[in-house]
Formats: structure tokens, sequence, C-alpha cells
């Protein structure tokens, strides 16, 4: 999904024509008509374009919208503003994902409030979908930094894209371990993507972009409002599995990411701290109320096999080679259900660790199994 090999606003445009996509990407330039009320529209009316066309009494039976709303969209030119934003976006060279696009991210796209409109520069793979968030303070302090940076390179040289919000602190972190070892990273701003906050993050913008992409909800010349930065979170943890806490107090933007993280499903960590440090108060409690505690990136990984096991299920596995030994034999036979920790098989095999790494390798060298992110292993692929 890379810019250049087509039109960047029509990448992966599904519509039979572009009428009804322009019709949603409008619904991302009229200010507070976002995904909630997208989803509205459509459950009311089919289409986001015969809704641009309803009245303002058959728009109020929409949940959330109310009469200033219906009056602003009868009276909103959401044609004209979607060619002057298309124009926009051409002329910045950046790519546009609309509400419904086949490659709009699985994963935003089932929440309630995904964004009708993404905004992006760099490309989203495919691989992206085994995505963490870390989030924190803005005020960090030297440990959580460290921290968050090794989760960071530790997580992304195990093929996990690390997703933040560009932030001081914990967030630049994040995002900087991972481009240390290579791997992706994703950063979602609160503003449009050439109103880059804090401004001198700008070398540090271009390299996310170059590792991943930076992605928002805004428009181009947005401003780095106040109120835009709690609104963007709900996408930093609905592009995620699981979203890591490091380092919080209460009430911090953090909090309210984990917030819209336990919302969506997704799995909530928190690194504890010293207890009675402001800084740490906010991980502590969300320790306190359930979420997982990280010491390291390991406690993350390990948290993540059932979901890989249900993205890799769908696949069948491969006939096993035919000169594996009754060792081998065993350990790819508990692997027959799906991706497995090496502590699983350890416990599964009743062997010692050492004895089961030794044969984990010789069923790689042999191409029955594969190693993925965490010391985590599964059966080929068929084909």
């Amino acid at each position: 999904m890379r810019s250049g090999a087509r039109p960047p606003i029509y990448i992966g445009s599904p519509f039979p024509a572009d009428t009804e996509r322009e019709a949603r990407w409008a619904c991302g330039l009229l200010p507070q008509l976002g995904g909630v009320a997208l989803q509205g529209l459509l459950e009311t009316f089919g289409s986001i374009s015969r809704a641009w066309t309803a009245s303002p009494d058959a728009l109020q039976q929409v949940t959330g919208i109310g009469p200033v709303m219906a009056s602003a969209m009868r009276r909103f030119p959401w044609a004209r503003m979607v060619r002057q934003d298309q124009a926009r976006v051409v002329d910045a060279g950046l790519t546009v994902l609309v509400w419904g696009d086949t490659e709009y991210p699985a994963r935003l796209h089932a929440i309630r409030s995904a964004p009708p409109v993404l905004y992006i520069r760099g490309a989203l793979e495919p691989d992206d979908d085994v995505a963490v968030a870390i989030v924190g303070s803005r005020r960090a302090t030297a440990y959580g930094e460290e921290m968050a940076r090794e989760l960071g390179r530790e997580l992304g040289r195990r093929g996990v894209t690390i997703v933040s919000g560009l932030a001081r602190g914990i967030d630049a972190a994040a995002h900087r371990g991972a481009i240390e070892v290579g791997g992706r990273t994703l950063a979602v701003l609160g503003s449009g993507l050439d109103q880059i906050y804090p401004p001198e993050h700008r070398g540090l913008a271009n390299e996310v972009a170059n590792a991943g992409a930076l992605l928002s909800e805004f428009p181009l010349g947005t401003a780095p409002l106040r109120v835009n930065f709690p609104r963007r979170n709900r996408i930093i943890s609905g592009l995620s599995l699981g979203v890591v806490v490091v380092e919080a107090g209460v009430g911090s933007g953090a909090l309210i990411t984990a917030h819209h993280a336990l919302e969506q499903g997704r799995e909530v960590f928190a690194v504890p701290g010293r207890v009675h440090a402001r800084y740490s108060e906010g991980c502590n409690r969300l320790i306190k109320a359930g979420a997982k505690l990280v010491e390291s990136w390991e406690d993350v990984l390990v948290e993540l096999v059932p979901t890989l096991k249900q993205r890799r299920r769908r696949r069948p596995a491969g006939p096993p080679p035919a000169d594996l030994t009754a060792d081998e034999q065993r350990i790819y036979d508990l692997l027959a259900r799906g991706p497995e920790h090496i502590d699983a098989l350890i416990v599964g095999s009743g062997w010692g660790g050492g004895r089961v790494a030794s044969i984990l390798v010789g069923l790689e060298m042999k191409g029955a199994i594969r190693q993925l992110p965490g010391k985590i292993f599964e059966q080929r692929d068929a084909g």
C-alpha cells in the first residue's frame, strides 16, 4: 500500500463509484462528525451519499446527531470540500484510506469509533496487525524512557509493530527503540500530518515514516490542539493487540488510551513503578485493577500467543517431513493446535528446556516448523 503505485487517494477503494467513498471521506472533514456517526448514518440510510441529501428531520433520527449537526450537514458543501482535500493530499504525497477501503486496518475498522478517514505518510503493511502500543508520560524519568526503549527494541526485533503517539518522553523512546533494530513503528498524531508536534520531533517523524507510517484522522493544516490528543488515543489502541503503559500519573493521556483499550477488548499491560511516586501511580493502579504486570518484553509477547493462534489457525499445516525422529514427532504433534511458547512445549513434553530447544532447532532445520516472535513456534503452513 505504498503511494506512487496508483494515485494514493484511490488506493484500496472497493466501491463501484467514487461517490460513496467521497461521501464517507467528507465525514472526516466536518468537525464532530466521526466514526460513530458514520456508522449510524450507514445503518439508517444504507449509504453515506444518501445521508448527505437527507432532511434535517431524518438526520436527527441517527444517534448522536442533533439539530445543530443536522443543520451543519445540510449546509456543508461536502463534494467540493472533498475535492479540495484530495488536491492537498496529492500535493503532499500522502495516502488516504477511507472507512470501508479494503486496505483500511482491519482491527481499527472493527471498533465503533473508527475514524472515517486516515491520512498516511509512509506505508502500512499486512504484518502491522501484530502491533503493540507503548504509551506513557511526557515527563518520563530516565528509567521510564529506558524501559520504553527496551520494549520497543526487543518487541520490534521480534517482528511486533510498535504503535505510539510521537509525544515527548515514553512515546518517543518506544519509537526510537523499534527504529534502532530495523523494526516497524506507527505514530498516530493529534494534528494534521503537516503539523508535527512537538516541533523538535520533526526528525523523529521522518524516521517513523521511513520505518512504518505517520497516521492522523485530522486533515492537513489541523493544529495540535489539546482536545485532539485524547481523541486520537482510541486510534492508538484500536490499531493494537494490546497497550503497555510505562509511567503514567492519574488522569494522564496514557490512562485514557488504556481505557479505550479495555473498551475495545484489547490487552492492557503496565510497568510497575515506585510506590507513592506520582509518575507511577497510574501504572500501579492499573496493575491493582487487573492489568498484566510487565517486567520485560517476554511478559507482553507471551500474552499475545492466543491471538497469534487465532490469527494463524485458518491456514492448514503442511505434512511433516518423513524423517522426523520420535522426539521430533512428539514436539511436532504438540504444535498441531497452533503456535506454542517454548515453555508450554517443555511442560507438554515433560522434558528439560535444553532437550526441547535442541529438538526445535532440528525441526526448524528440516523445515517442519518455524519460530515466531518471542520463542513461539508453529508448524509450517501447507504450500
